[in-house]
């Protein structure tokens, strides 16, 4: 669009405003009659075969049943055709080995569902570790209404298998924003968004219905990103209104969280008061009340038995000892406090390898570091002396790594997943305990998932492209062999091609399993890319901070580098590419169909952000000022350049555009998704909005409504890339 066209969205007079009003009749009014009509063009013939092949993935029963261990028994949430809304469930690791393990049934939110009148939604548990000799006993489950952020907790018997209502003394949270976490069997730290009124108007936890949705949130309990200020420590058997506060943050800030550590012997309680999404304070609750660890607020803070772990973004100096952004260091707990200890750094990063992630174990440190988007692993530990030895581990291994401690408080076991693009994942159980006595890990395979697509022909390749200030950028090709990487000579058909991104919040594009995109689209001889842009975390801080504020350009100049290069490599054309993200990957999406339309033949835009304008206002959009800037002050002159909503023009030749949301996505409001639809219809755009009733910022609370998703985006893909041909 040229700077002298007008632009369609006065950000002072928006006309489209009526559709923030998520409840309201006459916008929901709008969404059924939109949702009728991209179903009657999308859910063609080839449309119900395709949406049966994505369901029969999402509900197979020979997946990988994830599992933790919790004492004697590991525990895994599960979800197939019998069970859409799932079971939690529990085995032995002895049975957990055999192809069909022995599962004790705890909670059947199915059941649940249909006997409280709500689709419950899955939001975890936590159990609380036992005094020596005492049973696992103890649980906190909490449930989400729809899919939606907002959720419950409820206490919940092992023994017994039943919820411990308030009458019995469990405890119960409402419906909002917060947590509840254990401290003992009778005191947990609970955060809330609002107080109850009075204990009978408290949702009763044996009969829990629709009434547990409670009123708006408190203002003054809620931060401007709608988050609870303050973390209070809970007694059983006493109102929460009368729980003690621990620690609380601004109305400006984040949030405020507080959880204790229960390793025998290193027991500590710790809290977190988030300034901003990339700024926190970490402090050690103690008699004398919260002690902070006094480190800049870039500086992620982690405490494991006696030590400090220390992930900075940018570079701080401790002691005399400088750790650099992006590294990590350790300090130990009581030496660092006084004043006494300095950081030790075990890992500094390079221009080629990041920090990923830190696994702790009962005496490793096992770090996954990053080389040019490729995964290895690294384990460290102290000798008697204090020095501390690392050596590479599970190099055996290939693909994207991700590791979990199996008990860090008793065991140096770990589990490791490993996948890529065209290999399901495998699940892995490691153990590190003969390393300090030099002896080698050990890597059993306990579980591989089976292929749910035919990748015969198909390859993986990973390529760079150069954005417009010269950085290399790498990115994913995923499709026929012969079109990728042909032999020498020949000149391939260019194919329908999918390019995907995200490039915000330092989340990093690995390569990964991805069945629905295999079946739906890599099946069906397409290709698909995956952009690893600024704005990521494929490179540590510097990337993610290369793309904030000011510089988000660089992330959609990134994106539009990797598609302009598939198309000068021959992999595509212009009208064969689509492209598609969700949530920020959204706002990405959105960049190009407001401002590089010229590049791709169809956009799919997820539970997008969109109004840059109006986003702080919306929901949880506060939080997120630390990364796109504040619209409310004289950042707008930058935001304004990445709002796509008020970035559209008329004049300017569209591609088709598919845009989805959901009515309970309570993070990224639907709001966002409707105006545009709106905005875009109103110039005659091609475009088709389709809402999800529920399912919250995932876009579906079950696995028919995500096969229903995907099922509509992939037709909309080959209705436009490739004439409506289902193969």
């Amino acid at each position: 669009m040229s700077s002298s066209q007008t632009r369609l969205i006065d950000p002072e007079h928006d006309p489209h405003r009526w559709l923030e009003e998520v409840e309201s009749a006459e916008a929901l009014d709008w969404v059924h009659r939109r949702n009728a009509a991209a179903e009657a063009e999308l859910a063609d013939a080839a449309f119900e075969p395709l949406r049966e092949d994505l369901r029969d993935i999402l509900d197979a029963s020979d997946r990988i049943p994830g599992v933790v261990r919790r004492g004697e028994h590991l525990y895994n949430f599960w979800t197939d055709a019998e069970h859409p809304q799932g079971i939690w469930r529990r085995t032995t690791p002895a049975s957990y080995r055999t192809e069909d393990p022995d599962w004790e049934i705890l909670l059947d939110l199915d059941a649940l569902s249909a006997a409280e009148g709500v689709t419950w939604v899955w939001h975890g548990a936590d159990v609380l570790r036992p005094a020596a000799d005492e049973p696992w006993r103890h649980a906190l489950v909490s449930l989400s209404p729809g899919g939606s952020d907002a959720d419950v907790t409820r206490e919940f018997d092992l023994l017994e298998r039943r919820f411990v209502g308030e009458a019995d003394g469990g405890f119960v949270r409402a419906q909002g924003k917060g947590s509840v976490s254990w401290i003992d069997g009778d005191t947990v730290y609970a955060t809330v968004d609002r107080m109850p009124a009075a204990p009978e108007e408290t949702a009763r936890v044996d009969d829990a219905t629709a009434a547990d949705v409670a009123d708006a949130p408190d203002p003054a309990m809620v931060t401007s990103s709608g988050y609870p200020r303050t973390v209070r420590r809970w007694r059983r058997g006493t109102p929460l209104s009368a729980a003690e506060e621990v620690i609380s943050v601004e109305a400006d800030h984040l949030t405020a969280s507080a959880g204790h550590l229960d390793t025998p012997g290193f027991e500590r309680d710790v809290a977190v008061r988030a300034l901003g999404f990339h700024d926190h304070e970490t402090h050690l609750l103690t008699a004398d009340g919260p002690r902070r660890i006094e480190v800049p607020t870039d500086v992620r803070v982690g405490v494991h038995r006696d030590l400090l772990l220390f992930m900075p973004r940018t570079s701080f100096t401790a002691g005399g000892v400088t750790v650099p952004g992006g590294g990590f260091a350790v300090a130990d707990v009581d030496g660092f406090l006084a004043g006494e200890t300095a950081p030790t750094v075990l890992f500094a990063p390079d221009a080629s390898t990041s920090l990923q992630a830190v696994t702790t174990t009962r005496s490793m440190l096992v770090l996954t570091l990053m080389e040019d988007v490729v995964h290895r692993v690294e384990a460290f530990w102290r000798e008697e002396a204090g020095a501390w030895t690392s050596v590479p581990v599970f190099a055996e291994v290939s693909g994207s790594l991700s590791l979990s401690a199996v008990d860090e408080a008793d065991s140096d076991e770990v589990w490791l997943t490993a996948a890529d693009h065209l290999r399901p994942t495998t699940l892995h159980l490691g153990d590190l305990s003969a390393l300090p006595d030099g002896g080698s890990e050990t890597l059993e395979v306990l579980k591989q998932a089976p292929e749910r697509f035919d990748a015969t022909g198909l390859t993986s390749l990973r390529r760079f492209a150069t954005s417009d200030d010269g950085t290399r950028v790498p990115y994913f090709l995923i499709g026929p062999a012969e079109v990728l990487n042909p032999a020498d000579g020949t000149t391939p058909e260019p194919a329908p091609t999918l390019l995907s991104g995200y490039g915000g919040f330092q989340v990093s594009r690995t390569p990964s399993y991805l069945p629905l995109t295999g079946k739906g689209w890599l099946e069906r001889g397409g290709v698909f890319a995956v952009a690893c842009i600024r704005g990521g975390g494929e490179y540590g801080p510097d990337w993610h901070r290369a793309a904030l504020r000011e510089n988000r350009h660089r992330a959609y100049e990134d994106f539009a580098a990797v598609a302009r290069e598939l198309v000068d490599a021959g992999v595509t054309t212009v009208p064969q590419l689509a492209c598609r993200g969700g949530s920020n990957g959204g706002l990405l999406t959105g960049m190009m169909l407001a401002t590089r339309p010229e590049l791709f033949g169809a956009v799919v835009i997820q539970v997008p952000l969109l109004d840059m304008k109006r986003y702080s206002h919306l929901l949880a959009g506060a939080s997120w000022r630390a990364e796109y800037g504040d619209p409310d002050t004289e950042d707008w002159e930058f935001i304004r350049t990445f709002s796509p909503y008020h970035l559209l023009g008329e004049g300017v030749e569209l591609p088709p555009v598919l845009l989805t949301t959901s009515t309970r996505d309570d993070r990224v409001h639907p709001g966002h998704a409707r105006k545009m639809a709106a905005a875009l219809e109103s110039i005659g755009a091609d475009v088709r909005y389709w809402e999800n009733t529920e399912g919250g910022h995932g876009g579906a609370a079950s696995p028919a409504q995500q096969a229903t998703l995907e099922g509509l985006i992939h037709r909309f893909l080959d209705q436009q890339l490739r004439g409506g041909a289902a193969q």
